[in-house]
């Protein structure tokens, strides 16, 4: 227990230094927090490859997301800032922890995303400085949708790698 509170602190944490941060060096916290979940909460080994796909298919949802102007960050640009990406990179730390009782049955990954999402995306919005130009409620509609979506795929990829991870571990005691 008190590592699945640890898990939930460090994403919070993470979560508020991102926003409030931008793309400063302050972001420098969030590969603090990345290595304190995996030295304390897990490893690389076992997560690893999660943290990196969701990194990358997040922030390409999201700058897929931008460029159809879901987002407006004051600046013309093609891939969201680091700021957003790194949320990507805490939120698939907590896959395997304090959001596992999510992933079954699927509606709750469902139903949390499609809840909590939005309300995330709306407030980081609002501290951050982000403008939403299709309207508050369709882009929080839009979010609902999605991550109605999102979230219970990236439990499938957290259930896959920890399988792998599992018979990596059962494959080398056979050895």
């Amino acid at each position: 227990m008190p590592k699945l509170i640890a898990n939930a602190i460090l994403f919070q944490l993470g979560w508020l230094v991102c926003v409030f941060a931008g793309d400063s060096l302050w972001l420098l916290a969030v590969a603090a927090i990345i290595g304190v979940h995996l030295l304390w909460v897990s490893s690389w080994a076992a997560e690893g490859k999660l943290l990196l796909s969701v990194f990358l298919a997040g922030s390409a949802l999201d700058s897929f997301l931008l460029n159809l102007g879901v987002f407006d960050f004051g600046e013309e640009r093609q891939l969201i800032p680091l700021w957003l990406a790194l949320l990507w990179l805490l939120l698939a730390s907590t896959l395997n922890h304090c959001l596992a009782w999510t992933a079954q049955p699927w509606w709750r990954a469902s139903l949390l995303g499609a809840v909590s999402a939005p309300l995330s995306y709306y407030g980081g919005a609002k501290i951050a400085g982000v403008a939403l130009p299709l309207g508050t409620w369709p882009t929080l509609a839009i979010f609902a949708l999605i991550w109605a979506v999102v979230l219970p795929v990236l439990h499938g990829f957290a259930k896959l790698y920890r399988g792998q991870y599992e018979q990596s571990l059962r494959n080398r005691r056979s050895a």
